[in-house]
Parts: C-alpha cells; sequence; structure tokens
C-alpha cells in the first residue's frame, strides 16, 4: 500500500532568488519588496530557507539539500514539487511548467544524484504538453491522496484538464477536479495553484471550502474526503491568503508526525484549528516572509517529497 506520508525530502537551496515576473502574470499571492536590492533579496531568502531546513533536520527530517545554479537563472527553483514528483514504485514524473524560465529549473543531474541512493525505475513526464502550452505543474497543481489514488486538482492556466487526463491514465490516479477562486481587485479569478487553498495528511485535510464558488464541485470535493476518512479542518480565504493551505505532513521512521507550514500560516490559525491539525502532527513552522512575498509560494512548495525506495 502506497505510503501517504514521508521522512525524506529534496529540496533547493537558492543562489539568485528575485521575483519572477514571468509567474506574477497570474500568481496573485506575489507582491514586491520596496527598497532591496537583489543581493539583500537572495540573503533574506537564503536565511529564510537554511533556517527552515535546519528545522526540519532537527525533527528527524531527511533532506536532500541541493544549491540552485547561477546560470541559467532560475527565481523560482526554490519550489521543486512543480516539476517533480518523486514515488514510492520508484517512478520519477516531470511536469510541463507554465512560465519559461520555470522550465530551466528541470535538473538531469538532481536525478543522477538521487540515483545514488534511491532505486529509480523509470524518469518519464508530460512534457510534450508544454508544445501545446497546457501545464500541470507537480504537486502544486495536484494535492495527492497517494493512498487512495485519488488526485484533486483546481483547474487554472497551470493545471489543465488534458493534461489532468493524461496524468490519470499514465499513474492510475483517479481525478477530482473543481475551480478554486479568489477575489482579485473584486473580480473572481482562479487561484493558480491548487496546493495554495488545500493540504491532504493521511488521516486529514485543510481545505478552503469557500474559494470553490460551484456548489456541485465543492459537495464532490467534499464527499470525497468523507469516503476516504479524512478529518475536514476548513479555513477562512483570508487565511488562505496568508499561506493556510500551504502545509505538508511528514514523518520519521520512528513514527513521529508533524505538520509544517510557514509561521504566516500559523499565526493566522484559530486556538480551535491549531487544535485540530496537532492532533495528525506535531506543528511546525518558520519565518518566510520573503519568500512568501516575492515568489508568491510558502512551506509546502519548497519541499519536495521523495517517496523513492532506497537502495
Amino acid at each position: 500500500m502506497n505510503k501517504q506520508i514521508t521522512d525524506t525530502l529534496m529540496m533547493i537551496r537558492p543562489v539568485s532568488f528575485y521575483m519572477n515576473e514571468q509567474t506574477a502574470v497570474n500568481n496573485y499571492y506575489q507582491k514586491k519588496l520596496d527598497g532591496l536590492s537583489n543581493e539583500e533579496i537572495q540573503q533574506r531568502a537564503l536565511q529564510e530557507f537554511d533556517r527552515f531546513v535546519a528545522k526540519l533536520t532537527k525533527k528527524g527530517i531527511n533532506v536532500e539539500v541541493f544549491d540552485d545554479t547561477k546560470e541559467p537563472s532560475t527565481p523560482d527553483s526554490i519550489f521543486p514539487n512543480n516539476w517533480v514528483s518523486f514515488h514510492d514504485d520508484g517512478k520519477i514524473w516531470l511536469y510541463p511548467m507554465y512560465a519559461e524560465n520555470r522550465r530551466l529549473e528541470r535538473r538531469d543531474d538532481l536525478i543522477e544524484a538521487l540515483r545514488k541512493k534511491y532505486d529509480i525505475q523509470s524518469v518519464d513526464g508530460f512534457l510534450d504538453w508544454e508544445k501545446e502550452h497546457k501545464f500541470l505543474e507537480g504537486t502544486g497543481s495536484l494535492i495527492l491522496d497517494r493512498k487512495d489514488m485519488i488526485a484533486y486538482a483546481a483547474i487554472s492556466e497551470r493545471t489543465n484538464p488534458d493534461v489532468l487526463k493524461d496524468f490519470s491514465e499514465k499513474t492510475g490516479f483517479e481525478v477530482v477536479s473543481f475551480v478554486a477562486n479568489q477575489t482579485v481587485d473584486g473580480k473572481r479569478m482562479p487561484i493558480y495553484h491548487t496546493n495554495v487553498m488545500m493540504c491532504l495528511g493521511d488521516t486529514f485535510a485543510v481545505i478552503c471550502l469557500d474559494s470553490i464558488d460551484n456548489e456541485a464541485e465543492r459537495q464532490n470535493v467534499l464527499d470525497s474526503l468523507k469516503k476516504t476518512r479524512k478529518e475536514v479542518i476548513l479555513i477562512t480565504e483570508e487565511q488562505k491568503g496568508r499561506f493556510a493551505g500551504n502545509m505538508l505532513q511528514l514523518g520519521t521512521a520512528a513514527g513521529a508526525k508533524f505538520v509544517v507550514m510557514s509561521k504566516a500560516a500559523y499565526s493566522s490559525l484559530t486556538e480551535k484549528q491549531i487544535k485540530k491539525i496537532s492532533s495528525h502532527g506535531e506543528l511546525v513552522y518558520s519565518s518566510l516572509d520573503t519568500i512568501e512575498a516575492l515568489g508568491g509560494g510558502s512551506a509546502r512548495c519548497m519541499m519536495a517529497e521523495v517517496f523513492l525506495p532506497k537502495k
């Protein structure tokens, strides 16, 4: 049976982190930080990254850290979960990316480095869809219930129904799709990634149901979560805006469980929500303010889960 949580991550240490203009067109979470030079931005992002990794390793999580490269310039390389996913059948899947400069994040050398430690059966993917301008950005687009083989996906410019169908056919995951929106300048606009409004653990789901405007779609998601015996923990749209949906459950070989998020996400939660989420794992949080503002992504986006069998 597939595991839902892992004790191993791949994370990419930034070397030139800055705001990616190519992604800002439909990532409404990105914000400019005035008065900071590129060097200061990089320094802050690096400090946030290193502190975050230190907290994870202290809890017994195994983090495979790889340095980003100066060339080519990949400002969003800190979010590797969008281009790759690792599975416990030894398969690696590569994903088509919306922003052209994000496609440069895919690195064969990282896969080869992992191959020394892990039993990799195949490397395949959905990259041909980029030619048709259709995208599916890894576990940003896909919230995977690995135990029950269900993929939850919010349709957007970065999560295309045709690629979803291809993903379902190749991997065997059943897809539960819907449209999740947020209000931008008074208009309801699609959320760029599903993992901003939803997190799935082994026994729970944190979700902003208010962002699913279509009642039938909302009910369909709820029915699927209840059928798979998940405790549903609701967050508000305001909390979603502070990355409270962008969490990830991790565990150690010894059986300890953690729910990982940013400090901003943790600070947005009520006592009741904290109590509910804590029943599924110790809460671990770290300040990611610079990364969140300029990158428009948070803790979950930074962690590519490694389920590959060890050699």
